[in-house]
């Protein structure tokens, strides 16, 4: 019996020992869900705060719709149809192979120009576009607008839709400059109110922006999104174009062109430009034009109908490009602009040379070719820079007073003889795949050279060493390692006394200028 009830207390205690296990068990499971209800709870409490985001949005369209603009532009265009809309002419540069031959909804044949009408008188056509723009200064009765240069850039008549209806007819460009495809357009009317310019170099990567204007017509328009990168070279303004786009996601589409680019306090901090597209529709690319270069640009067509710019005269390349060309020059760092060449009778003339590093200017450091334009561009003529450049295997400082950008700067390039001094490479020149030959008086005429001393390069193997750094048959070479030559001859010799397998640094002119060519050896 004792025995009995032993079992029957130790039953009874393991009876209640599983029970007390269960019992735990559930208990944690209240608790972990209770945890987790908490942490929905808590989320839902701090999602709730995100109207505030919203609030955000919406005071900045209080503060900005005022200041946007509808354009509305009339264009006389030779031999077409009159029913095609030109928006953004720019829209379609990004992929003009993907657009050839693809109409698109509005029957455009993808080319930067609307398409001839077999059908259409020679004389010209008035073609109807629109656009946006932003009211930037007031000064008594007068407002005056920045738009796009390809919205408001030979316009032939424009009207101005102002935010709250008023139309205005009697608007008037004052200025268009196609470097930077801006334009600035006055207007006479009562009661405007202007937008508020913001820095444009405080912007990062992931900032919140908001950009506003007149989608496929569509008056008042705001979307939102982040800065997506900034300094955007995309090729759509030329050879000459001044391009440091700022790179949005947020939805940029025809019509947008023109209008404020704003952050989060309602600060203009670009203009809407263009779209990466394949379809002419946005696809999640969107460029504008930073406040800080728009406001140089602004400032000088309000004033003075064009920019003046500064300038220096020389040829340049990204060292980070080609660093084994600049590595050749005794230069270790992985930045800065190497002067290929240097324009007589220019500003730089005498003070920089063929072969210089440029690593600075006014202290700032100079990361590329499309940070040293802007600087010395943002300059008026006269103004002083001071470089640091890398010369002869060490740093000096030059001083240069800016000169006045000619209008065309290719053309002047093309029609000047390269400075006397400068430097370059050598192997044998068969060896590195280019055959060369004294020129004559034809072979000057036949390349279009500016001079004839020099070993001219008549054929090039493709593939070779000499081909795969970009040396091309016409380009004449007049320095082999830093030794002027001045015939085939003294090329050969000069390129069989270097050390081909550390690559050969080559001088050479052509038609369309002089530059540095580094010949590397062939890998094995």
């Amino acid at each position: 019996m004792n025995s009995f009830r032993k079992s029957l207390v130790v039953a009874v205690l393991g009876g209640g020992a599983v029970g007390g296990l269960l019992v735990g068990a559930g208990v944690v499971r209240e608790y972990a869900f209770a945890q987790a209800e908490q942490k929905v709870e808590a989320s839902r409490e701090q999602l709730s705060t995100v109207t505030d985001l919203s609030t955000v949005f919406r005071e900045v369209g209080k503060a900005v719709e005022p200041s946007v603009v509808n354009i509305t532009v009339h264009k006389s265009v030779k031999g077409v149809r009159r029913d095609l809309p030109f928006d953004d002419d720019l829209l379609k540069r990004f992929f003009p192979d993907r657009f050839k031959d693809q109409p698109d909804d509005n029957g455009d044949n993808g080319n930067n120009e609307a398409p001839a009408d077999p059908n259409a008188p020679d004389d010209d056509a008035e073609q109807v576009g629109t656009g946006s723009g932003v009211i930037m200064e007031v000064d008594g009765k007068y407002g005056y607008i920045l738009t796009n240069n390809h919205v408001a850039g030979g316009a032939t008549e424009l009207l101005i839709t102002l935010s709250d209806g008023r139309r205005i007819e009697n608007a008037k460009v004052l200025g268009t400059d196609p470097k930077s495809d801006l334009a600035v357009v006055k207007v006479e009317a009562e009661h405007l109110i202007p937008a508020r310019w913001g820095d444009s170099s405080t912007l990062e990567k992931g900032d919140w922006i908001l950009a506003f204007g007149s989608p496929f017509g569509y008056v008042g328009s705001m979307t939102h999104g982040i800065v997506s990168a900034l300094d955007r070279q995309a090729g759509i303004l030329g050879s000459q174009g001044y391009e440091d786009f700022i790179q949005v996601d947020a939805p940029i589409n025809p019509g947008n062109s023109g209008g404020p680019l704003v952050n989060i306090h309602g600060d203009v901090v670009g203009i809407n430009t263009a779209i990466a597209s394949r379809s002419g529709g946005f696809q999640g690319i969107g460029f504008a034009i930073p406040s800080n270069e728009a406001k140089f640009v602004y400032a000088a067509l309000k004033e003075k109908g064009h920019v003046t710019r500064g300038w220096l005269g020389v040829s340049i390349s990204d060292v980070a490009k080609d660093l084994p060309k600049a590595q050749s020059f005794g230069y270790t760092g992985s930045t800065g602009v190497l002067v290929e060449q240097t324009f007589p009778n220019t500003p730089a003339t005498g003070k920089l040379q063929p072969g210089d590093i440029i690593e600075q200017i006014n202290g700032k450091d100079v990361e590329s070719v499309l940070s040293l334009r802007n600087s010395v561009a943002a300059n008026p003529p006269g103004a002083e820079m001071n470089f640091k450049v890398f010369r002869d295997g060490k740093e000096t400082d030059v001083q240069i007073t800016l000169g006045e950008q000619p209008a065309d700067l290719v053309a002047f390039g093309r029609g000047v003889a390269p400075s006397d001094s400068g430097t370059a490479p050598a192997s044998s020149a068969e060896a590195l795949g280019m055959k060369l030959v004294t020129p004559d008086d034809q072979a000057v005429s036949q390349y279009n050279l500016s001079e004839k001393e020099g070993a001219l390069v008549t054929s090039v193997k493709p593939r070779s060493p000499a081909d795969k750094a970009g040396i091309h048959p016409g380009d004449l070479i007049t320095h082999v390692a830093g030794q002027v030559v001045t015939n085939a001859r003294q090329a050969g010799d000069a390129i069989g006394k270097q050390d081909p397998s550390k690559g050969i640094r080559f001088y050479v002119t052509s038609a369309d200028g002089a530059r540095f060519v580094f010949v590397e050896p062939e890998k094995q």
